[in-house]
């Protein structure tokens, strides 16, 4: 089993209230099948709730009421899975490209019952036009200009996307800003999430599209 800290026991708990035992389970599937099918590296074990799940989940506060949300590169969950736990409100579609990823996406949905969650199969650019999204999200994908490129399309002209970022971010904005105008983009902001909870909170730049 993962381990996990004082701290992040009790974040996790403020989080995902009675889904608590839904956020374990999800953990326990990324601490065994995730990491024996490559989803993470074995290193990852120890820090799958607070650099993963955590990180991802003190997101959630930012996404609006009933939003419908396009994860792209979803990889092992991340944050889409987190997030359908956090907030069941929201209906989101994972959007990856490998097999394999897709197949393992697919088995843990199915394990923790969440009606809330889909799967595509496709690469972001394949999702325009199929996948309908008023708010699209990423984590670890691309640097912010190729992420904005591939991802605000599926918006259609309206709605946001909440990319979850690293220390650079604000000098990502700084670079892609003419880009992000040009893609419709009208509004950028660096947002950090969680520093109530989190000993590391978690940098979300926010783009405005519309």
């Amino acid at each position: 089993m993962a381990e996990i800290s004082e701290s992040d026991l009790r974040a996790a708990h403020t989080l995902f209230g009675t889904r608590f035992d839904l956020a374990e389970r999800y953990v326990e599937h990324l601490a065994t099948s995730g990491i024996e099918r490559g989803l993470l590296g074995p290193r990852e074990v120890p820090r799958l709730w607070s650099r993963h799940v955590l990180n991802c989940a003190v997101t959630a506060e930012l996404f609006p009421s009933e939003a419908t949300v396009a994860d792209v590169g979803s990889g092992a969950g991340l944050p889409g899975i987190a997030l359908a736990i956090a907030r069941p409100d929201l209906s989101l579609t994972l959007i990856e490209p490998l097999e394999r990823r897709v197949i393992w996406l697919r088995e843990v949905i199915t394990d923790l019952e969440l009606p809330n969650v889909e799967v595509f199969r496709g690469r972001a650019e394949e999702a325009v036009g199929t996948v309908k999204a008023t708010v699209v999200t990423a984590r670890a994908v691309s640097a912010l200009g190729g992420l904005a490129a591939m991802t605000i399309p599926i918006l259609e002209g309206k709605g946001e996307l909440l990319a979850i970022k690293g220390q650079s971010a604000p000098d990502e904005v700084a670079k892609s800003r003419k880009l992000i105008r040009k893609l419709g983009g009208r509004e950028v902001s660096v947002q950090q999430v969680g520093a109530e909870l989190l000993e590391q909170p978690t940098t979300v730049v926010r783009i405005l599209v519309g």
